[in-house]
């Protein structure tokens, strides 16, 4: 099979992200199938190649160039115009389209929809992010009842329930980029994670939404939002509870009461083992084969599915006018 390229802007601090932890792991894991290299695009790096120098050394039709940050992606497909290129998704809404030659890879099945609804005739696969397994329950003393991060936290959480839980009880607020949370989550009871007001500000969505699954393994209680591809493995009532709901002292009572009743749930087992290196690998492996099989047929045969698009504005006056005749018939 053919050489896959990560494409990253760089490794530093200056691009710590989840969205890097995660293309880092999944480049990890493609080692271990075939031959993976991370590229650099950005920061030049002692340890790894850098996309200017390489282009100039590879065939275009000999490897497989991996692009996954979102408002990096159009210009790198320019760029690359004459290689192979497939889109890891990590999130939606960064307004751009695709040509069908450009297969997909989406880690959340809330990102497969959504690719599957833009770009319909494009190869479209789910491929989920790893879990690592450094995310597990040690049972250490818990000596922290709420943790929330301030990254991608609501306003609500931070500025009124926080306040109200610091009455009753210990709560740890962290507000810098924690690498490893696993030893965090593993001193805390519940977690509480509600990014809904975050993404909708950026407007895009959130891609997966690593850190409520990593609680979970560690054996923390969960009280979280539901919004993009957080629904793809949360079940509010039985391996979490949703946050902001209705009013502080709805939200806080739960909570307290959280912490006297622990909630068990029996599909925990199933839920993690998905997101494992076990489950994942040979999703990833068959994945790449049929990426191969597919550039093999992309260079004999030309694409001849055509995607009929409306004007935008017409789309928007046929939404109004529904409004507007449900209005006169209510």
């Amino acid at each position: 099979m053919r050489p896959l390229y990560f494409l990253v802007p760089g490794t530093s601090k200056k691009f710590a992200s989840g969205g890097l932890s995660a293309e880092i792991q999944t480049y990890e894991l493609a080692k271990k199938i075939q031959t993976s290299h991370l590229v650099t695009y950005r920061e030049k790096e002692a340890d790894h190649l850098f996309l200017p120098e390489l282009l100039d050394q590879l065939n275009p039709q000999t490897a497989i160039f991996v692009v996954s940050w979102g408002f990096d992606v159009p210009r790198l497909v320019k760029r690359l115009r004459d290689h192979h290129v497939v889109y890891h998704a990590h999130s939606t809404g960064y307004n751009f389209r695709l040509p069908s030659s450009i297969p997909i890879w989406t880690v959340s099945r809330n990102s497969m929809g959504y690719w599957g609804q833009q770009a319909p005739n494009n190869p479209i696969f789910h491929l989920p992010n790893q879990i690592s397994p450094i995310f597990q329950n040690r049972h250490l003393e818990r000596d922290i009842d709420v943790l929330v991060q301030t990254r991608k936290t609501s306003s609500y959480v931070l500025e009124k329930l926080i306040p109200e839980l610091k009455k009753r009880c210990r709560v740890e607020v962290v507000n810098r980029f924690v690498p490893d949370l696993s030893e965090l989550f593993n001193r805390s009871k519940i977690y509480l994670y509600d990014s809904a007001e975050y993404w909708n500000n950026n407007a895009v969505s959130e891609g997966f939404g690593l850190p409520p699954l990593e609680a979970i393994a560690c054996g923390c209680q969960v009280f979280v939002s539901v919004n993009g591809a957080l629904a793809d493995y949360l079940d509010p009532g039985f391996n979490c509870q949703k946050i902001s709901t209705y009013s502080v002292e709805y939200d806080g009572d739960r909570i307290l009461k959280a912490l006297e009743n622990p909630l068990h749930s029996s599909t925990k087992g199933h839920l993690l083992h998905e997101y494992s290196e076990a489950a994942i690998l040979p999703r990833l492996e068959k994945i790449l084969r049929e990426v191969n099989f597919f550039f093999d047929y992309k260079a004999k045969y030309p694409p001849n599915i055509t995607l009929k698009r409306k004007n935008p504005l017409l789309i928007q006056l046929k939404l109004e006018l529904r409004k507007l005749l449900a209005t006169f018939r209510s």
